[in-house]
């Protein structure tokens, strides 16, 4: 009687606690995610959304992924779209990088990362330089000397805003080489393919971009890249120089990383993170990211909410000393 009291004691136990390890496992599994990518085709938003999802379905992470290009209000569009439909939105990741911080230090929209749920940045991608392969610039110090005789004289393209990361990084390197920040010449087009476009017809002489749009761009014989924002040349691109060897104290890395929904519950905030911690072991992801350039820069939730705060203070003082913010 009592060994039978025993036993099943001990089933009724055992029972309770599979049922907790997989009954837990179930409700946080992710079968499909829906990316939202505040921008449009061919800029390092949509890159990194469908490097992401091409990772996690090659590698059978997840059964199936879908894409939703989202543009407008230099990314605010797709951020109040997220915020608006949250209740149907458990199953959404919006890719985001940098310019969330600066664009909410500039009030180009009234959110802020605090408005979303930060999962984890995921990447880091350098700035770079590049021109069509027929211009008359070869290398960056070139662009330099023309700038210095008359800023005017160099447009430089980038696919988002004034006062954004393609324009902070431009401004930034000319200030390292002795020039005046304020006085660069910017022409602002909605995504990286559209500002390609404009160097490519002659609207602006150099597109300032991210380096895995650059290297994308070089690969297929449409860019020469003068150079890029990492500490070091890139294994992906060995013969691209760096501001800093070109005598140059500028140095830019952008983070890339995925928010989800407000109100989404721990639960799933940590299935998301768990899920694309899990990718960075898969040859998969390694494909992808070596192919891009990509430099791994993993900071899941809590991390990645004290990084964001660390960010806004610096980059904000950044934008400050470059005339950006008062």
């Amino acid at each position: 009687m009592k060994l039978s009291l025993f036993t099943k004691k001990r089933s009724v136990l055992l029972a309770a606690c599979l049922a907790l390890i997989f009954g837990s496992t179930a409700t946080q599994a992710l079968d499909s995610i829906h990316f939202l990518i505040p921008g449009g085709a061919g800029g390092g938003w949509d890159g990194t959304a469908r490097g992401t999802g091409e990772a996690l379905t090659k590698s059978g992470l997840l059964k199936s992924v879908s894409y939703e290009n989202m543009s407008g209000g230099g990314g605010g569009k797709a951020i109040a779209h997220l915020i608006e439909t949250a209740d149907q939105a458990q199953d959404t990741l919006m890719v985001n990088s940098t310019p969330i911080v600066i664009r909410s230090l500039s009030k180009v929209f009234p959110q802020s990362f605090r408005d979303l749920t930060p999962i984890a940045a995921t990447i880091g991608d350098y700035g770079a330089f590049v021109v069509p392969t027929d211009s008359e610039y070869k290398n960056f110090k070139q662009l330099v000397e023309d700038y210095k005789k008359n800023p005017r004289s160099v447009s430089i393209a980038g696919g988002s805003a004034r006062g954004s990361m393609d324009h902070l990084v431009a401004a930034m390197a000319f200030k390292a080489a002795g020039q005046d920040p304020r006085k660069v010449k910017y022409v602002a087009y909605d995504a990286g393919g559209k500002a390609m476009a404009g160097i490519l017809s002659g609207e602006a002489q150099v597109l300032s971009t991210g380096f895995s749009e650059a290297l994308a761009l070089k690969n297929a014989g449409e860019v020469r890249v003068l150079a890029m924002t990492g500490e070091e040349r890139s294994s992906a691109a060995p013969d691209v120089p760096t501001l800093k060897e070109l005598g140059y104290d500028a140095t830019f890395v952008n983070w890339r990383g995925f928010f989800g929904a407000p109100g989404l519950s721990s639960e799933e905030q940590a299935s998301f993170a768990s899920l694309l911690e899990r990718m960075y072991s898969t040859p998969e992801w390694r494909a992808v990211r070596d192919r891009n350039g990509w430099s791994e820069n993993f900071k899941p939730r809590e991390q990645f909410v004290a990084f964001l705060m660390k960010q806004e203070q610096v980059v904000g003082d950044l934008m400050r000393e470059l005339g950006f913010l008062r």
